[in-house]
């Protein structure tokens, strides 16, 4: 497939980039510093962009088969505003003009799905993002409400708490309260996971909880 990858000089998206490299996918990645894009294969199409640029995020779109975006805010108790779900909503639009349908993106639990059954703890969660890190909180809010609003074909991934840490070789994914699903995952695991949501369709048009 050619996938149009976003966010892949972070934690994850590296790993994304990684992934979709191995599997012999061809990929399109929009960075901001491509210094910070350390992989060997000299295979990945690279276009330095800012993620204000529509006209960039329109050229790198046009003509994905799909757009994996593993953008997700700084854990910066000072982050007040920032650009990524502006730039989600730009990504979003770019796609329809394309017409490209399939999007995968990056949440965290801390913004529920219709679909979950969240038991106290899970509901204190949210809260206390929001009294550590508002900004971030609001940032994850905006990426989900637009993603799960595009009208494409979309799955979200929610995570809890990414670490470093070699693949178990486990994964599960769910909705709170309903489905067998923990909180601490690999950040190998997640790429893992978001590359094996372009051939799997039992996510599509939702966002399931994911873990080890």
């Amino acid at each position: 497939m050619d996938v149009t990858v976003f966010g892949g000089t972070g934690k994850i998206g590296h790993l994304v980039v990684e992934r979709l490299l191995d599997e012999g996918h061809r990929v399109t990645a929009l960075v901001r510093s491509p210094d910070k894009l350390t992989i060997d294969d000299p295979s990945p199409e690279v276009v330095v962009a800012e993620l204000d640029d529509a006209p960039a995020i329109r050229k790198v779109v046009d003509g994905a088969d799909a757009v994996i975006s593993a953008l997700g805010p700084a854990i910066d108790p000072f982050l007040r505003s920032g650009p990524l779900t502006e730039a989600t909503r730009t990504v979003v639009d770019a796609m329809h003009e394309s017409g490209v349908r399939r999007l995968i993106a990056l949440g965290t639990v801390s913004v529920p799905d219709p679909r979950d059954r969240p038991g106290l703890l899970d509901r204190l969660v949210p809260v206390g993002i929001g009294l550590l890190i508002p900004g971030a909180l609001k940032e994850v809010q905006g990426i989900s409400e637009v993603v799960s609003t595009s009208g494409l074909d979309w799955t979200l991934a929610r995570m809890t708490a990414p670490i470093d840490i070699p693949s178990n070789g486990t994964q599960r994914a769910g909705f709170l309260g309903r489905d067998d699903v923990g909180t601490p995952m690999a950040r190998t695991d997640v790429a893992a996971f978001l590359v094996e949501q372009l051939t799997d369709d039992r996510f599509v048009g939702a966002a399931p909880a994911i873990s080890n």
